[in-house]
């Protein structure tokens, strides 16, 4: 018995004793970490700007394979968040800060630990240099666990490293994996639509695009709205001399419906044409050389664009319903001279739709 005491209290000696030492150990942190992905900065950038696409090349969940993640309605840019559930805890994620294509800024939680982090994008020979950079706190079981795994800041240095690791392959391989195919002429039947237009630079229409997409859709959820078919974009302008691009983000209705005066939201009809259809199958980054093709297409088969009517593009399949961007899908209708489309008729009562607004 007495040998047994003997064990009993150089246990809890022992107890005592590592509490002691965790709890005197440093448990802030300050990391920094960067990568050279050989992608444009834009593609980049937009990527990570998008927290869909964080469970791909997030590590954490290697270290924890029964975490969950749930996205609200908006993912992208200053105002987003996501958060997490699994066996180590829960947290959340919130973006503070966008400076286009050059930095976003996050606070996270995750339990009781609290953290700031800003990634930086820098164009550099051969492609982008991303740079991680957080420092925060963390609780005594962190430290617990980061005694035995070298220290706070080489537990969180290797987190962010593996991660970034996982970034470079993911983006590289997702961005670069594409297939443009043109399917031929098509006719675009007549639709009623609800649009909200823009106006933005050239090189940030495609991080504009992606929050306008996000809210026209919840817009539609949000009023029991069934929207028939698929989001769209018209192309309205393009001011080549100040760099600047008009657009409006769609949702086509089954009926017209009415909206209450002062609303940003305008109702409008998409009379019927024919045009010519090209599919991409990838990343939006690669829209330019979709185009390119089509319009290659039309000249070798002497087929008249109708220059009278904007351009379109369907989207299909997008970062809301597949999270891999080699899988989303992008059709792209330039109008073309055909012969005469017979209207499709359409009498229907209006509802009245609900003053709700969406904002940019």
């Amino acid at each position: 018995m007495r040998i047994l005491k003997y064990i009993f209290l150089l246990l809890l000696l022992a107890i005592i004793g590592i509490s002691v030492y965790v709890a005197t150990q440093k448990g802030d942190f300050v990391i920094e970490q960067s990568t050279v992905i050989k992608v444009p900065k834009e593609i980049v950038f937009n990527y990570v700007n998008d927290y869909r696409n964080w469970e791909e090349w997030g590590s954490w969940k290697e270290d924890d394979a029964s975490m969950e993640f749930v996205y609200p309605d908006n993912t992208v840019g200053q105002g987003a968040f996501y958060s997490w559930k699994g066996s180590n805890g829960e947290g959340k994620m919130t973006t503070t800060f966008v400076k286009q294509n050059d930095s976003i800024a996050q606070k996270a939680t995750s339990d009781s630990n609290e953290y700031a982090s800003n990634i930086t994008f820098k164009d550099t020979v051969g492609g982008t240099k991303v740079t991680w950079r957080s420092e925060g706190s963390v609780d005594f079981m962190s430290k617990v666990y980061a005694t035995f795994s070298g220290g706070v800041n080489k537990m969180m240095n290797n987190m962010y490293e593996r991660s970034l690791n996982n970034l470079k392959q993911v983006i590289t391989k997702e961005i670069n994996t594409f297939n443009v195919t043109v399917n031929g002429v098509v006719q675009k039947p007549a639709t009623f639509y609800i649009k909200q237009t823009t106006t933005t630079k050239l090189k940030d229409m495609h991080s504009r695009l992606n929050p306008m997409l996000q809210k026209m859709i919840a817009f539609f959820k949000n009023n029991s709205i069934s929207m028939n078919g698929k989001p769209f974009v018209i192309y309205e302008s393009v001011d080549t001399q100040a760099g600047t691009i008009t657009f409006s983000v769609c949702g086509p209705l089954k009926e017209e419906i009415y909206v209450t005066p002062g609303s940003d939201i305008i109702v409008g009809k998409l009379e019927a044409f024919s045009a010519l259809k090209t599919t991409l199958t990838g990343d939006y980054s690669h829209r330019d050389e979709a185009i390119k093709k089509a319009k290659d297409h039309l000249s070798k088969n002497n087929i008249q664009q109708n220059t009278a009517l904007k351009y379109i593009e369907v989207y299909v399949q997008t970062a809301s319903e597949v999270k891999s961007p080699s899988k989303w899908v992008t059709e792209i209708l330039i109008p073309v001279q055909s012969a005469v489309v017979v209207p499709v008729p359409v009498v229907v009562t209006p509802p009245v739709l609900s003053p709700e607004v969406i904002t940019d």
